[in-house]
């Protein structure tokens, strides 16, 4: 017992001994690497917001509401806005995140918990190939070929469900250079890689104790599954279903092939045209070289540095109040 006079002196996760100096490198080199990454996103959103700022001095209309087609040649008074561009951007995201979902999470069930072991190795490598596949292809193949087997089905959505806002629209669109139909489908097959290695990797991880307890009590295998294994890899879906949907933010070609950025005003419907935030940037190469104009197509690309981050911000809440729960259990 210390005496009211001696102070307490807290232990070092080292011990007594001070940390030799392969513990203190390796420190050092951890903490180096924290600071790195934290100096870089600094660094990026520094010149992303510094670039923006002469544009935006110059800008003669409202930088979010406006909708009408970008002028940026005459730097007295530049006209442009990212309405549309944040609009697409959303609903082709979101469009993506919705099909890739389920089938993420069916593909990593079967994988982990009924597929055969001789099977299941080569199934979850071919479905991790996917990623490879550069995203041009992924453009080409869903303009030239996924957009055309689609129209018959596109028509007949628009005619049966075109009185919600979602399907209205003018289904022709796909003859001018595709849809949010089908930039959202090609997207979801591009995003599914990376979702389903994740929620693959965390159910496996499940503990196997809990799996043969349940199993013991005369539970069925769907029954394991919906109270062990999901419960348990529920964060890890979350998480591999946000890291999709921030590939699906920032996804440039596939989309820059299939969308080619119509100009005619984006009305929520899943058969229009436009430009995501990605593809209006990528499009503007030839206007680089003008800091005005090339100011606000960075402005456009600031717009879609916070939307990752709020999106980013939103899933790790939304994710620490599941694990929350799923720990009161």
């Amino acid at each position: 017992m210390p005496t009211p006079e001696s102070p307490v002196v807290p232990l070092s996760p080292w011990g007594q001994a001070p940390p030799r100096a392969g513990d203190r490198v390796f420190r050092g080199l951890a903490q180096g690497s924290g600071v790195l990454i934290v100096a870089l996103i600094v660094a990026i959103g520094g010149f992303l917001l510094l670039g923006a700022i002469p544009a935006l001095k110059r800008d003669r209309e409202n930088f979010l509401g406006y909708g009408g087609a970008w002028v940026t040649t005459d730097t007295s008074a530049m006209h442009f806005g990212i309405l549309n561009l944040l609009q697409v951007t959303v609903l082709v995201s979101l469009a993506a995140l919705l099909v890739a979902m389920p089938v993420a999470l069916g593909v990593a069930l079967f994988i982990t918990q009924y597929a055969p072991r001789p099977l299941a190795g080569p199934l979850a490598y071919a479905i991790d190939l996917l990623a490879a596949v550069p995203s041009i292809v992924y453009g080409v193949w869903g303009l030239h070929v996924l957009a055309p087997q689609l129209r018959p089905f596109t028509t007949w959505l628009n005619h049966t469900m075109g009185w919600c806002f979602l399907f209205a629209g003018d289904t022709t669109a796909a003859t001018r250079g595709g849809t949010v139909f089908t930039g959202g489908l090609v997207l979801a097959a591009m995003i599914l890689p990376l979702t389903t290695a994740v929620t693959r990797e965390v159910f496996a991880q499940t503990p196997t104790d809990q799996v043969e307890a349940a199993l013991a009590l005369g539970a069925t295998r769907w029954e394991v599954v919906t109270t062990t294994v999901l419960p348990f890899g529920r964060s890890g879906y979350v998480s591999g279903a946000m890291l999709g949907l921030g590939r699906a933010l920032g996804e440039m070609m596939a989309l820059l092939v299939i969308l080619r950025g119509t100009h005619a005003a984006f009305g929520w419907s899943l058969f229009d045209g436009g430009s995501t935030l990605a593809t209006k940037i990528a499009g503007a190469a030839s206007d680089l070289d003008n800091p005005y104009r090339a100011g606000a197509y960075i402005a456009a690309g600031l717009v879609l540095f916070v939307l990752t981050f709020v999106i980013d911000a939103l899933a790790r809440g939304a994710l620490a109040g599941v694990t929350r729960r799923g720990r009161d259990r």
